[in-house]
């Protein structure tokens, strides 16, 4: 078979691992770059040729991204190398014409090994190495030690850097209720499965035990092992002070560890290449089946008490293989928790206790949990047992994200051709699945879905729902209330999934109850009403007008959630009051309407939030049926901009700048500015502003329509006091329901088509009192003595 295959056929030839525990005698503190170095060497050996004259031929080097470089601003107390590939390949000898930096994920290895494995198919690679490395042990270690190592790098050379790759994996939804840890995320999916199998809480827990008790067996035989201790099952589950609960219901053991230091490492070339080079036959092992998948976003999934596609994944690198599930040799299934294991083996018909075993590791609680890198050590196993057994298969699955990607690959020393990926055709057919409707905002009865009760070092827990609205089906997520030890006590006894709460949508999150009345008196919905005093603004009543002025200079009116709560009260008291018929909107000083978002305060590491209605109170506020004026003084940059655009009216003084500046900072204008400043204004204009973020002032503002109009500098307030009184001669009815239907034919193309819509303001103004004195008072000649009715 092997002398019919295509010499480009892509060939496994070298494996290695290194590790080093904090514990052992020899520690020697290694960095990511030298651990991965080491695993290379081992590799470029494994293969029986000269190493100095193999390193020469590696033409691309691949490397698994790290946990430090994996999620934007994470630190890297000992530094860490500009270019890890290349230092890598430096270390070992190699000077390869390509570098490649994966991104994040637990998928990356098996990912990486499949496409480079294609590139080799293709002719575009010859000889690839690929590494990955952690020592998370060791910067834990000695971060804090008198005289720390420093592991920066500068190293020269190309990179192709694929970005941290988190789209889909991180939602603000999610981040804003809790869910930005793994624990905590696969605890739902874990809940939602044990509910599925009718299972109570002992049971369930009993089971999990049982999957990954063979694990730590495994483990307790690795000499790579960060962990290496059998335990029982009872011993993983039992809680106590060793095994804390981290997030219901997983207590520590079984957790994925990452306090590791472990590498590994994977030579693969052309079959060409490897007959050139005298490499023997024994040494190889071909990929004989390989898929690629990716679920939807967490919330947006059909089932959350399984993936359907790390199971396709899965079958099809099986079936690509040409081979079932009882004709592999060993397993190795990605164990972060235990439902990442047993939903692909409930796929494939796997038991816990089947002979074969799920790892060749002993899985990421126990093994360890090397960073994204995981599943090098997995396919390096798989290598050497299939050589030990040749002709046998291996299957290796790797997880990444949360049950979010899946690559999945099949492994025997048996030559076989190269097959192309149908990875299209199956996420093609997994996409057909609609997804399950969502809201950002639930209000009402509901049903938990899924849950888990995170457990803080502290002792405090948190309460975390995923659960459906009674009305409409709508899935949502929301957090307990501080200190309601009811929804507590509900999500940790007996059965939840099912239960009815309660849940209603605060600016700061969603927040569920065991019922409303529980919710009603802890967080109480109150009457919008004018306070006398306010600590971030000032507000004055004028008859008929409000006066609303942000009242931060030193921070050039920059808006914190404390100051949007209270811009959002006053708006809300001004809508529901019939005897405020104008508003305006300002900025204490000179220098500044609004600065935008207060990112020195967001620098605090404090929640940042806006309410429901949006930026300032007003940017997602829906029925703005009374006239907002806008009186811009000086700066109102980004969400100052937006901010002003929601109103209605804008005057400006003549030293006005605006601008959406977000870009320049890395942001984009999310609070409206897209949307608005396109609508209001050329939107050649516009876009220009919003991809330069540069400043427009006040006679461009005129000329563009944005601004109604210009005053001299410091008169703003003065300016758009004048525009008020002008709005407040007419009949407030009239400029309410004038303001309606604008709005609600604002996205009628057709203009008669507008002007037919039907609309109820025509009936509420033919009945109001205003209409009748209006009519009076110019038959009268008199001035008309409004009602605002």
């Amino acid at each position: 078979m092997k002398d019919a295959l295509d010499p480009r056929t892509p060939v496994i030839v070298g494996v290695g691992q290194f590790s080093e525990r904090v514990e052992d005698d020899g520690y020697q503190g290694l960095s990511v770059v030298d651990l991965a170095a080491r695993a290379a060497a081992e590799a470029l050996a494994d293969t029986g040729v000269e190493p100095g004259a193999l390193a020469r031929r590696i033409d691309t080097v691949g490397g698994i991204r790290q946990f430090e470089i994996s999620t934007p601003n994470a630190p890297a107390p000992l530094g860490r190398s500009t270019n890890y590939p290349r230092s890598v390949a430096n270390r070992v000898g190699a000077d390869p014409a390509r570098a490649i930096l994966e991104i994040a994920g637990g998928q990356g290895p098996q990912h990486l090994l499949t496409e480079l494995a294609a590139s080799i198919a293709s002719g575009q690679t010859q000889v690839a190495l690929i590494f990955g490395s952690e020592a998370i042990s060791t910067v834990r270690h000695l971060a804090g030690s008198e005289d720390p190592p420093d592991f920066s790098e500068n190293v020269a050379g190309s990179l192709e850097d694929r970005g941290l790759g988190l789209k889909g994996l991180i939602s603000m939804q999610l981040a804003n209720h809790g869910l930005v840890d793994a624990p905590s995320q696969y605890a739902l999916f874990e809940n939602a499965r044990r509910a599925r199998l009718g299972l109570g809480r002992e049971e369930y827990a009993a089971q999990m035990g049982a999957l990954f008790a063979p694990f730590t067996r495994v483990a307790a035989q690795n000499p790579h092992a960060a962990a290496p201790v059998a335990r029982s099952a009872e011993e993983l589950t039992t809680v106590s002070e060793r095994n804390r609960l981290i997030a219901q219901p997983y207590p520590r053991f079984l957790v994925a560890r990452d306090q590791v230091n472990q590498a590994a490492a994977v030579l693969l070339m052309s079959v060409a290449q490897a007959e050139d080079l005298g490499i023997a036959p024994d040494r190889m092992v071909f990929l004989h089946g390989h898929a690629d998948t990716r679920e939807r976003p967490l919330l947006d999934r059909p089932d959350l008490s399984r993936s359907a596609s790390a199971v396709a994944a899965a079958s099809t690198a099986l079936e690509m293989a040409g081979i079932g599930v009882d004709q592999l040799a060993t397993f190795d299934l990605y164990s972060c928790f235990p439902v990442a294991v047993s939903n692909v083996a409930d796929g494939l018909g796997l038991g816990a206790d089947d002979p074969r075993g799920l790892t060749l590791t002993g899985g990421l609680p126990y093994f360890g949990g090397a960073g994204n890198n995981y599943s090098m050590h997995a396919i390096v196993e798989t290598v050497q047992r299939c050589r030990q057994l040749p002709g046998s298969f291996g299957f290796v699955g790797a997880n990444g994200g949360t049950l979010s990607k899946y690559s999945a690959g099949v492994y025997s020393t048996t030559p076989v051709p190269w097959s192309d990926d149908v990875n299209d055709a199956i996420q093609s057919e997994l996409d057909r699945v609609p997804p399950v409707p969502t809201t950002d905002y639930p209000e009402g009865w509901a049903h938990i879905e899924t849950y888990t009760v995170r457990h803080g070092k502290d002792g405090r827990l948190t309460a975390i729902v995923v659960g459906r609205l009674d009305e409409s089906g709508e899935r949502f997520v929301a957090m307990g209330l501080p200190r309601d030890e009811a929804i507590v006590d509900l999500l940790t006894a007996g059965e939840p999934v099912g239960q009815r709460v309660y849940v209603r949508s605060f600016g700061y999150g969603n927040r569920v109850a065991v019922d409303k009345r529980s919710m009603d008196a802890q967080a109480p919905v109150t009457v919008a009403a004018v306070r006398a005093a306010y600590e971030h603004l000032l507000v004055r009543r004028d008859g008929h007008l409000l006066e609303v002025t942000i009242n931060r200079p030193d921070s050039r009116n920059a808006l914190h959630p404390p100051a949007h709560e209270e811009l959002a009260e006053v708006f809300d008291a001004f809508f529901d009051d019939p005897e405020l018929w104008v508003a305006i909107l300002t900025g204490a000083g000179t220098r500044a309407f609004c600065a935008g978002n207060d990112l020195i305060y967001t620098a605090t590491g404090k929640p940042m939030y806006v309410p429901r209605s949006g930026f300032a109170g007003l940017t997602s506020r829906r029925h703005m049926a009374k006239p907002v004026i806008a009186a811009v003084n000086g700066f109102a940059m980004g969400g100052g901009l937006e901010t002003a655009l929601a109103c209605h009216l804008m005057v400006v003084d003549e030293a006005v700048q605006l601008a959406l500046s977000e870009v320049r900072v890395g942001l984009i204008a999310g609070a409206g500015g897209l949307i608005r400043l396109p609508r209001q204004i050329p939107r050649k204009i516009a876009t220009e502003m919003i991809l330069t973020g540069r400043r427009m002032g006040a006679a461009e503002a005129l000329e563009r329509g944005l601004a109604n109009r210009v005053v001299p500098v410091g008169t703003a307030l003065e300016g758009a006091r004048a525009l008020a009184n002008e709005i407040l001669q007419g009949s407030p009815t009239s400029v309410r329901l004038s303001l309606q239907v604008m709005a609600e034919t604002e996205g009628v193309a057709d203009s008669t088509d507008a002007v037919l819509r039907r609309t109820e303001a025509i009936d509420e103004l033919i009945t109001s009192e205003d209409m009748a004195e209006g009519l009076a008072a110019f038959a009268q000649k008199r001035a008309p003595r409004w009602r605002g009715r």
